[in-house]
């Protein structure tokens, strides 16, 4: 199944996850752009690449050069909107971020 990927917008029409790649190295941009294209034309897909974070909410693993990059992401009905991107500096998932991607979807489905 091939998804159409699109960022998520705010109220005010801002695309949090593309000004995020836009501040980027050019090589990081193009490793986590293969990475979302892998998972849209691939998708469901699972470790490495792709994490569970919690019900509706997955996770894309990039790799970059001496760091590690995550896009947190939501699918429904073929559509793969992409709520948070950020460049991870501990082990776990910061709780902050898996928030703001809660309250980003919630946004998105209407709930807020």
């Amino acid at each position: 199944m091939r998804l159409r990927v699109v960022f998520f917008k705010t109220r005010s029409d801002k695309e949090p996850v593309r000004e995020w790649l836009k501040s980027l190295p050019m090589e990081s941009k193009k490793t986590i752009g293969q990475d979302v294209k892998t998972v849209q034309f691939g998708w469901p897909l699972g470790m490495p690449l792709v994490r569970k974070l919690e019900t509706n909410l997955w996770e894309v693993r990039s790799a970059l050069p001496k760091q590690i990059a995550r896009i947190i992401f939501t699918v429904d009905d073929g559509l793969m909107v992409l709520l948070l991107g950020f460049v991870k500096k501990s082990q776990k998932t910061p709780p902050t971020d898996i928030k703001l991607a809660r309250e980003r979807l919630a946004q998105l489905r209407g709930n807020k």
